[in-house]
């Protein structure tokens, strides 16, 4: 697994609202623990939050991500506690 860095342009809620702005799905509507691939994330969409999140400082890859897809994982591995 590769290393991740937090910043503090990377909140929960951008964090959510990217996820859900990817997905195409109302904000709010995804839960912590739904399963991205459930919902649609394939790899296209997985890599624009790498580039976004890339962007707003957050060092991570698609390996890292793919492992556990679920906003309260992805969380857990990007967010400063």
């Amino acid at each position: 697994m590769s290393e991740t860095s937090a910043t503090p342009d990377l909140t929960a809620e951008r964090l959510r609202a990217d996820v859900e702005r990817v997905l195409g799905e109302p904000a709010g509507s995804v839960g912590e623990d739904d399963n991205l691939l459930d919902l649609g994330m394939d790899s296209i969409r997985l890599m624009s939050l790498v580039v976004t999140w890339r962007k707003a400082g957050v060092e991570t890859d698609f390996m890292t991500l793919a492992e556990e897809p679920s906003v309260r994982a992805w969380s857990r591995l990007l967010l400063k506690d």
